[in-house]
C-alpha cells in the first residue's frame, strides 16, 4: 500500500513550518502540491530551497479557479473529476508521496478533498500546520479573543445577509476568502456596526505583509490573499494600579 503524507506548511513564513513537516519535506522523494495553471503556487514557493536535488515534483493544477461561479453544478463537476483523477494517480505511485498544503490541511485545505478519496486505499499521515488566520491575527499585535469571547470564522463567499447575521452574533470574527468579495464584506460589517473595528491583513507572515484598518482601505485596492479580523474584547482581569 502506498503512503501519502500531507505536510501542513503554516501561514506562509517558512520559519513557521513545524519541525516534523520540515523534516518530512526535506527527505521527500516525491513532492506534490496544488497550484493555479501557469503559476508557481504558494505551497511550492514556501518550500523553496528545502527540496532535495533529485526530488520529483507533481504540480496538481486546478482546472478552474474563479473562471466559473463556485456554486454552480459545472464548477462542482469539474473539481470532482480533478480530485478523482489525482486520487487515482497518487494511489498508483510507488513508495511515499509528500503532499504540501498551506495552513492546516484540515482547515479549509484542498487536501481534504483528496483525503476523503484516499481513505482505505493508502496509508495516510496528516501533519498539522499553523493556520493562516493565526498568522494574521498575530500580525495585528492584538489578541483575537479574551475570556468568554465567541469567535466565528466566516467565508466571504456567503450571501451578504448571512454575513450580517453572523457578524452581529459573535464577539470576534475571522473572515476568509475575501478577494473579489471584499466590497460585500465591508457592506456587511458596516450593516452589523463592526466596520470601524475591522482589520485587514494581507499576505500575513509573508513578504509584503500589510496590516491596516479595513475602513481606511480604498475599495479599488482589493487584495488577493487577505483575511479580515474583528478582535474580541471579553472578560479579563483589570490591570492593577
Amino acid at each position: 500500500m502506498a503512503r501519502i503524507i500531507c505536510a501542513g506548511l503554516g501561514p506562509g513564513d517558512p520559519d513557521l513550518i513545524s519541525v516534523k513537516s520540515d523534516r518530512i519535506i526535506r527527505a521527500g522523494q516525491t513532492i506534490a502540491y496544488f497550484r493555479k495553471a501557469g503559476k508557481r503556487g504558494q505551497a511550492r514557493q514556501i518550500v523553496e530551497g528545502m527540496l532535495r536535488a533529485d526530488a520529483v515534483e507533481l504540480a496538481m493544477e486546478y482546472p478552474v479557479t474563479t473562471e466559473i461561479l463556485f456554486n454552480t453544478p459545472e464548477y462542482n463537476d469539474i473539481l470532482a473529476h480533478f480530485y478523482d483523477g489525482w486520487a487515482e494517480r497518487l494511489v498508483a505511485l510507488p513508495g511515499e508521496v509528500v503532499v504540501l498544503c498551506e495552513g492546516d490541511p484540515f482547515f479549509y485545505g484542498s487536501f481534504m478533498h483528496l483525503y476523503t478519496r484516499l481513505q482505505g486505499r493508502v496509508d495516510i499521515d496528516v501533519i498539522p500546520g499553523i493556520t493562516g488566520m493565526t498568522g494574521c491575527w498575530n500580525a495585528t499585535g492584538v489578541p483575537i479573543t479574551w475570556g468568554d469571547d465567541v469567535m466565528t470564522v466566516l467565508m466571504a463567499t456567503l450571501p451578504e445577509a448571512d454575513l450580517v447575521q453572523h457578524m452581529g452574533q459573535s464577539d470576534a470574527l475571522v473572515i476568509m476568502k475575501t478577494g473579489r468579495n471584499l466590497p460585500k464584506v465591508r457592506r456587511a460589517l458596516e450593516a452589523a456596526g463592526r466596520l470601524d473595528a475591522a482589520w485587514l491583513v494581507e499576505r500575513g507572515t509573508m513578504p509584503k505583509q500589510r496590516v491596516m484598518k479595513l475602513a481606511d482601505l480604498d475599495d479599488s485596492d482589493t487584495p488577493y490573499f487577505a483575511i479580515v479580523l474583528v478582535h474580541g474584547h471579553g472578560r479579563r482581569p483589570e490591570i492593577a494600579e
